[in-house]
């Protein structure tokens, strides 16, 4: 499995990186779209949708709503983040009283609106802040890892209270306190890396740290679903890693948000 996750991460990270960093406009658009296609159909089968008719036919929907907003400049406007915004607030109620409430999501049509807002404003997100510069896109890419990387080695040092045992058990306070302090570090190194007075700074960091929290909100949300499904990946497009969904489950909650605040803070 080591082997494997190398041999993917190998090719997959530049690509990752040019397509991310060397493209701009409409090419950046469609490259993060293919991505988040991607992303759609293995949300199909989170959703319970079996059939390769239907799964392709419902990420074809996805694609012309994404072809809609690309030529009707949502991609550029508020709108898309606030819808996103508000359905990760609806998603943080339901992981927060899974499985209590879980006849009020659990449907299969229910799930595929989920998605719709968990996928299109991300892919907005991507957008309005590559055209912020490619400094910021990075920056939150960086947040997210970092966030994830803290919470792993403080969870395994001193995790001992769960956040929320009945959708992933093996996550505790104590790491998301350390993936908060590691995205703090990454805050104020940029911070003094782009010259930000004081006031920048501090909203800078401010909105790190709630970007960071809302992340692994992300996480948690596909965990839950997973768990309702029963299976371990959302699909094996990834040897080694899974599927998409696994690599940017915390980015998808991550960018509508920082999408919102960042200009405060640019």
């Amino acid at each position: 499995m080591l082997k494997q996750r190398i041999i993917t991460a190998a090719w997959l990270a530049p690509l990752m990186l040019a397509g991310l960093f060397g493209l701009s406009g409409n090419a950046f658009a469609g490259f993060t779209a293919a991505i988040v296609l991607l992303g759609g159909w293995e949300w199909t089968n989170l959703a319970g949708i079996a059939g390769l008719a239907r799964r392709l036919g419902l990420a074809g929907v996805l694609a012309v709503a994404m072809v809609l907003l690309w030529g009707g400049g949502a991609t550029q406007a508020a709108w898309p983040l606030w819808l996103g915004l508000a359905g990760w607030a609806l998603n943080l109620y339901w992981v927060t009283h899974y499985p209590d409430r879980l006849g009020q999501w659990s449907t299969t049509p229910r799930r595929l609106v989920m998605g719709v807002w968990v996928l299109l404003p991300a892919w907005v997100g991507l957008n309005v802040l590559r055209e912020t510069g490619a400094i910021w896109l990075l920056f939150v890419l960086l947040l997210v890892w970092s966030a994830d990387i803290g919470a792993y080695f403080a969870g395994r040092a001193f995790g001992r209270h769960k956040l929320a045992p009945r959708v992933s058990p093996g996550k505790s306070w104590e790491g998301v306190l350390g993936g908060m302090a590691a995205t703090l570090f990454l805050a104020l190194v940029f911070a003094f890396g782009q010259g930000l007075s004081p006031v920048e700074a501090v909203l800078l960091v401010l909105t790190t740290l709630a970007v960071a929290l809302v992340s692994v909100l992300g996480d948690l949300l596909e965990s839950m679903l997973k768990r309702h499904r029963g299976i371990k990946d959302s699909s094996g497009l990834l040897p080694g890693h899974g599927g998409v969904l696994d690599r940017i489950d915390s980015l998808t909650a991550a960018l509508p948000l920082f999408a919102l605040l960042a200009p405060g803070v640019i």
